[in-house]
């Protein structure tokens, strides 16, 4: 991934130098390295409660509700940033993304959230159309709040390195699945474009498939003890 991350870039560099004229042709085609699926890296709930906390001592004010809803939607780190106070509907409990990956959609969103959003959008200066406003930039809301979560993770005890605003998704559909809600749904919940990407998460290892496990083995169990007690 870390080659193909620079091919990238002098592919890039190659073009511009084209379009510059400063090359006359493309002295190489650059091809890129196929690459796996990756491990993927999610949070545990403690560690969800540890990054919150974290959070929530931040001089940013937006990382902590950044947070907040990236572990209770499974939102896109742009898609949070880009939410504006027309777009959340607390009645119905959804967020409206005109410009979501894979299409236009609703977000839908948990009780807790909702409440949580409500307090944060009163406590907005009035006429403040975006949820995460930021002064310093031109449209008027953060596009970025890397540097802000990034210290979160470490103030966590977690490793920067590691966890990214882009774990929070892939925490909650890592939770869903875990809690045994199925693909479809999943899907409908994280926007992703085709269940096949969802289900490459219900490989997670954890506690859930050794219970998942020990159900099985249990229903054997029974089985083998019901057959002897037939035969004797």
């Amino acid at each position: 991934a870390t080659v193909n991350r620079e091919l990238a870039v002098l592919s890039h560099l190659l073009n511009k130098a084209l379009e510059w004229r400063w090359l006359k042709a493309m002295p190489a085609k650059i091809r890129r390295f196929r690459e796996g699926p990756g491990r993927i890296v999610y949070l545990t709930k403690e560690q969800c409660v540890r990054l919150e906390a974290a959070a929530a001592q931040d001089q940013n004010e937006n990382v902590h509700a950044f947070i907040l809803v990236g572990l209770r939607t499974g939102m896109r780190h742009a898609e949070i940033l880009s939410i504006k106070r027309e777009h959340i509907d607390l009645e119905r409990r959804v967020i409206w993304i005109p410009k979501a990956k894979a299409g236009a959609r609703e977000q839908p969103i948990t009780a807790d959230l909702a409440n949580r959003l409500a307090q944060r959008l009163a406590m907005l200066p009035p006429g403040c159309p975006w949820l995460f406003p930021s002064p310093g930039s031109l449209a008027g809301n953060a596009h970025t709040i890397r540097k802000a979560f990034r210290r979160s993770v470490v103030r966590a005890g977690l490793d920067p390195d590691q966890i990214t605003p882009h774990t929070l998704r892939h925490t909650v559909v890592t939770h869903l699945l875990q809690a045994g809600v199925d693909l479809p749904t999943v899907q409908r919940i994280s926007g992703h474009k085709t269940l096949v990407m969802v289900a490459r998460y219900a490989h997670q290892s954890g506690a859930h498939i050794q219970a998942a496990m020990s159900q099985l083995d249990a229903r054997l169990r029974k089985a083998e003890q019901g057959g002897q007690k037939e035969a004797s």
